[in-house]
């Protein structure tokens, strides 16, 4: 298959997958989410593949969430409840029954916490940096991205991310649980590849199984992600949503409460 917004490559029994946006810190469009949604199918369902990489071209980020320039009101430009199938793309990771490693340097920021968030497995840089924007941009994840990330890093810790939208460094994350491991960002490469190096040795089938099972038990959160996604498209068709976009086009404080009704 041809990729435009991502990169597929498969070395080792390997599948690394690469959001190849740098100019726009590796944000996702709708084009971009259908890309990822095909590629860990791909990736997912070959035989020869023992293990995932997903992560972000260039040194500056992993991820930085949602494209804002295809924010108006709503994504435009592909399928899904929002106009940007995201939730799709955090189903798969979790559904394919290989783990999947992110490998973040730079940003992982908004939607780019929550798919490092969802992956099996986490390895950061030093230069890391996980944080959530919505409430500062108008958006938020109704799902995964909050409640999972509740199960992660506690209730009181999620909310507060959530809630001041501050950021955190790599060792910050790591103390929360956010991240497995923090290694020097030259030597990220090789601590990924030794991760993969000793997951393709496990057997494929009692990883699947372990994976599911632990899927099974924050499988709800996939039901009320679908609930929160269809209020989302609603939210972002008022004013007050819009207004996260507008301020941030003209480099100002958002003001959300002349909103309010």
């Amino acid at each position: 298959m041809s990729y435009e917004d991502i990169d597929y490559d498969v070395e080792n029994q390997v599948a690394t997958i690469t959001l190849n946006r740098p100019e726009v810190y590796n944000a996702f469009r709708a084009q971009t989410c259908i890309e990822l949604i095909r590629a860990f199918g791909e990736a997912g369902y070959d035989r020869d593949v023992g293990a995932i990489v997903l992560t972000g071209a260039g040194e500056r980020a992993f991820c930085s969430g949602g494209d804002q320039s295809g924010h108006e009101g709503q994504y435009v430009g592909g399928r899904g409840v929002i106009g940007m199938p995201i939730d799709e793309v955090q189903t798969v990771i979790r559904d394919v029954p290989k783990p999947v490693v992110a490998k973040v340097r730079g940003y992982a920021i908004g939607g780019g916490n929550v798919l490092a968030a969802i992956c099996d497995l986490t390895i950061a840089g030093e230069s890391a940096i996980f944080g959530q924007v919505g409430p500062r941009m108008g958006s938020v994840d109704p799902g995964f991205g909050t409640a999972y990330l509740a199960r992660i890093v506690g209730e009181k810790k999620a909310r507060e991310m959530w809630y001041l939208c501050r950021r955190y460094t790599a060792r910050e994350a790591l103390e929360m649980g956010l991240v497995n491991a923090v290694v020097p960002d030259e030597a990220l490469d090789a601590e990924v590849d030794g991760w993969c190096a000793e997951l393709v040795q496990r057997s494929p089938t009692a990883i699947a199984i372990a994976k599911r099972s632990f899927n099974a038990d924050t499988e709800s959160i996939r039901g009320i992600g679908g609930l929160g996604m269809q209020a989302l498209a609603l939210y972002y068709e008022t004013e007050e949503s819009k207004e996260g976009g507008r301020a941030l086009v003209e480099k100002r404080d958002p003001d959300f409460r002349k909103f309010l009704p």
